[in-house]
């Protein structure tokens, strides 16, 4: 048999040199793929998470994440804010990696994987303001607002199927329609109303009761990325206590959630000033007694 025969053919050789080129290519760029997180904001869920006027991705959820984005592992891409219907389909289709601020469900289980909670609050039926504010149970056949999609919702439509339910893009939307008197109440969690009160201009309402569902809340991410998923639970076990408790402070506040007469509020603040005057006369007489008590009687 003679050399020529064996010889390897250069344009078979040139072809497979290229396909190694190619398969090369692939792998880097896999590997920049994997190491690329896209996380999608919800872009009104506050205080957890939401959109400002000016675009800026903002919440509690968003300081968490940032404390944990130096140890996972990846670049943290942020897509465009959207609202929580939309994230969870486009998460089923593989387009999302990472969610915060989401309750574990049988549903969502079926294509995401859970952290550890990072925040629990319980979850509140909001109503107008009011001396008699009515439970869930004394709304039966009325219209009440929840959040489309939301992990609230299936609880609320299952345990109180006498409510007229009112599936809402988000909470504020269903605030807004109980200051206009479309609904007659809104199921959200607690630190969501407290936030609206705060900022965005919810006047009028208070909880009226508290119901037997708590948000737990946690990271979601796809299930195939178990790396990352291992990575953000031993993150948020370093946090501290300290700084759960200084975010919390940030981001929540409840003290004015509850409903007081203006009556009670009048007359609280007039004992108060008049035990301010009381104190006041007790020190001036105090302060006036050895005085009277040196004072030379021939000088009468």
């Amino acid at each position: 048999m003679s050399y020529q025969a064996v010889r390897p053919d250069r344009r078979h050789w040139r072809y497979g040199l290229w396909r190694c080129v190619a398969v090369c290519a692939g792998l880097v760029s896999g590997a920049a793929a994997a190491h690329t997180i896209r996380f999608a904001p919800e872009k009104d869920y506050p205080p957890f998470v939401s959109a400002s006027p000016t675009g800026q991705v903002q919440g509690l959820s968003v300081d968490v994440l940032e404390i944990l984005r130096p140890r996972l592992g990846g670049e943290l891409q942020m897509l465009p804010p959207d609202n929580l219907a939309n994230i969870l389909d486009a998460a089923r289709r593989g387009e999302v990696d990472l969610i915060s601020s989401l309750r574990p469900t049988p549903e969502r289980a079926e294509f995401l994987a859970f952290t550890e909670p990072y925040v629990k609050v319980p979850a509140v039926l909001v109503v107008k303001q009011g001396p008699a504010a009515p439970v869930l149970a004394d709304l039966a056949g009325r219209s009440v607002a929840v959040g489309k999609g939301y992990a609230v919702e299936t609880f609320v439509r299952t345990h109180y199927p006498q409510i007229r339910w009112v599936a809402v893009s988000d909470d504020m939307s269903g605030f807004q329609l109980l200051m206009r008197g479309e609904v007659d109440g809104v199921v959200a969690d607690v630190a969501s109303i407290s936030d609206a009160k705060r900022h965005s201009g919810v006047r009028g309402v208070q909880v009226g009761e508290t119901l037997p569902f708590e948000y737990a809340l946690s990271f979601a991410y796809r299930k195939e990325l178990t790396a990352l998923g291992s990575a953000l639970n031993a993150a948020l076990q370093d946090i501290s206590p300290a700084t759960r408790q200084a975010l919390l402070r940030r981001w929540i506040d409840v003290d004015t959630l509850t409903y007081e007469d203006p009556l009670h509020v009048w007359l609280r603040r007039a004992a108060l000033g008049l035990t301010f005057i009381g104190v006041l006369l007790m020190l001036v007489w105090r302060a006036r007694t050895p005085l009277l008590k040196d004072r030379d009687p021939r000088a009468d």
